[in-house]
């Protein structure tokens, strides 16, 4: 017993110190990332910082105050609603389609998305593909390709698959075709996968800079929060624009890096106010699926 007690106890203090160092090691990052945004350029010692040195907020007036910004935080903002919106439509349909076995073809069409994860066509035919559709310098294409998403359309299949058939017949009795049986019946029943989904699209479509930088990058309007972020952290031009903001008739105490650091943050609150209100949706959605994956 004291011997069991004991490595239970050593394995407890071990298992504990563990944690905690991984919980400073995802914490401190952003928690020094905040506190610089937040410090005066001249009082700046280096090294670790828990808390500003010397507050002030010119950073983030400057930031807000520059409308290459403020117009790419509502570009951002339409796509991260409007995207996932389409996504779920388009995709929640398509995997409740691949689970009717009675479909002609169906084993086929399963195969057909599952391949489409493993091999992609390569960045050339995408581009061209886009520009034949004319959705280059167009706010749509961050919307049409991403419409369709395997990974989550073999999710919301899994989910779907344990749901009990009998709400189905009932539906059927009642004389539902097709298309009223996966809105008023499936769909309703699936929130959990639906919000993990959701969760995921919108992380996504908010983070998203790349499809800017191929797509876009010649249509200053349609620019994104995170590829300004990336021409800023890169060190492109739109860091002078924002600098040449800087509040007038008073001493300005940013530097170039509490700017960046200002803009950092400025991109990740947003998403980090949506996952609490679907973290427990989320959780239940992949655990499901996980189940029966």
């Amino acid at each position: 017993m004291r011997k069991s007690s004991a490595s239970g106890i050593v394995f407890n203090c071990v298992n504990v110190i563990i944690m905690l160092a991984i919980v400073v090691a995802t914490v401190y990052p952003f928690l020094y990332i905040l506190s610089y945004s937040f410090s005066t350029a001249s009082r700046m010692t280096g090294g670790l910082m828990l808390f500003p040195e010397g507050f002030n907020l010119d950073s983030y007036r400057i930031a807000l105050g520059n409308p290459a910004i403020v117009r790419s935080a509502v570009v951002s903002a339409e796509r991260t609603i409007l995207g996932p919106l389409v996504m779920i439509f388009i995709t929640s349909m398509a995997a409740y389609c691949i689970t009717r076995d009675e479909m002609i073809g169906v084993r086929y069409v399963r195969r057909f998305f599952v391949f489409t994860m493993y091999f992609s066509s390569g960045l050339i035919p995408s581009y061209m593909l886009v520009k034949n559709l004319g959705m280059i310098g167009s706010f749509w294409v961050y919307i049409i390709p991403s419409a369709v998403n395997v990974f989550s359309m073999i999710l919301i299949k899994t989910y779907i698959e344990s749901v009990p058939k009998s709400m189905e017949e009932a539906a059927i009795v009642d004389g539902a075709n097709d298309f009223k049986l996966y809105w008023q019946v499936i769909f309703p029943v699936c929130t959990p996968v639906i919000a993990a989904v959701v969760l995921f699209s919108a992380v996504e479509q908010w983070n998203s800079f790349v499809d800017t930088q191929i797509y876009n990058t010649m249509y200053p309007k349609l620019y994104t929060l995170q590829y300004v972020l990336y021409q800023t952290l890169s060190g492109a031009s739109s860091l002078s624009q924002v600098k040449s903001q800087a509040i007038t008739g008073t001493q300005s105490f940013v530097s170039p890096q509490t700017l960046k650091m200002a803009i950092t943050i400025i991109t990740v609150i947003p998403i980090m106010f949506v996952y609490p209100f679907l973290q427990k949706h989320f959780t239940k959605g992949l655990l499901i699926g996980s189940v029966k994956g």
